[in-house]
């Protein structure tokens, strides 16, 4: 008898968000899935490999910002380009991790009568974030991340991903991994590590990632600059960076402490306009408390970081995502039944 299949749509922004969609593989690899999702450098790589709808990007924080006016823009796009992609493509449910710019997808499947499954990002440990409190009264079923958040919203089903991982990681090189992540430019931190090596205070060789900006000049000797690398590659560098200097997105940290990194966090700052809250630096915060990598919210603290980071043994961390995966599994077959 053969097994009947969903058609299924995983939506998810760039960096993290998505990632945590590729770690739920094995719950939604046998069905007839597509991912919707923004035209990023990861974007782009995971359209190599996977079918991937594109929708604009755009986010309530903006307005904040003082970038109302480009919000709207994007939410129009964003809200048109979503509606022909669900009706073009009549999904049976929907998985997604956030953020904003999926809300539409989410919710016109939603309204044509798919299953939706609202995952609150593992970015968030305290407080729900705004797309999941507007998703959520829609969803089907809402799973959060962090029992913070499950005693916020009892009535949803709690996954505590997070895990040490015991083990020396293998043998590293010398070399810092500096990486701004998949959407948004971090010239505050590009400038802190370029400033550190043109200082001499940084011996290790260092591959720089800026994003889609324009690239640094003067740029010293011993790093080497892109605006992107394809994330196979990055997971190569990180078999052989002794460091990684990272914002606090959730995805960047954890890949880093996979690869047993000795990990420095720079949060993105709302007070600097740096994005549009400041849930990088919760993030970074609750991930220090568990000893795990050292947190610069000053260009200037960059180098002690660097040093104390130094002076400790390499962590290993991760997040283990099969409870949840065979949980959204038997969900789907059972959908799809």
């Amino acid at each position: 008898m053969t097994k009947k299949k969903l058609k299924l749509c995983l939506a998810a922004s760039g960096g993290g968000h998505v990632r945590q969609l590729l770690d739920l593989e094995p719950a939604w690899r046998e069905h007839d899935y597509f991912f919707v999702t923004e035209d990023t450098a990861l974007g782009r790589s995971l359209a190599e490999q996977h079918p991937v709808r594109f929708v604009d990007h755009y986010a309530i924080g903006q307005a904040k910002l003082g970038r109302g006016l480009d919000m709207v823009k994007g939410a129009a796009r964003n809200a048109a380009q979503s509606a022909a992609i669900v009706l073009k493509e009549r999904p049976d449910a929907v998985i997604t991790t956030g953020a904003g710019a999926m809300y539409w997808t989410a919710l016109g499947a939603r309204a044509l009568g798919a299953k939706l499954v609202l995952i609150e990002t593992f970015a968030r440990f305290d407080a729900p974030s705004k797309f999941a409190r507007g998703l959520k009264p829609f969803a089907t079923e809402t799973i959060v991340q962090s029992p913070a958040l499950k005693a916020h919203w009892p009535d949803t089903t709690l996954f505590d991903p997070f895990r040490h991982v015991e083990g020396t990681p293998s043998a590293k090189q010398p070399l810092l991994f500096a990486t701004v992540g998949a959407t948004l430019g971090f010239p505050r931190l590009v400038d802190a590590v370029l400033d550190l090596k043109r200082s001499g205070k940084l011996a290790e060789r260092v591959i720089l990632q800026v994003g889609d900006v324009e690239l640094p000049m003067d740029v010293p000797e011993g790093v080497e600059v892109h605006r992107s690398i394809p994330f196979d590659q990055v997971q190569a560098i990180l078999k052989d960076a002794a460091f990684v200097v990272c914002h606090g997105g959730t995805g960047s940290l954890i890949t880093a402490l996979r690869a047993g990194c000795r990990t420095i966090a720079m949060p993105r700052r709302f007070s600097l306009g740096e994005h549009y809250d400041d849930h990088q630096e919760e993030i970074t915060a609750a991930f220090a408390a568990r000893g795990l990598l050292q947190v610069a919210l000053e260009a200037s603290e960059l180098g002690a970081c660097i040093e104390r980071a130094r002076a400790k043994p390499p962590v290993l961390a991760t997040t283990d995502l099969t409870p949840l995966s065979e949980h959204l599994r038997t969900r789907l077959s059972a959908w799809a039944a």
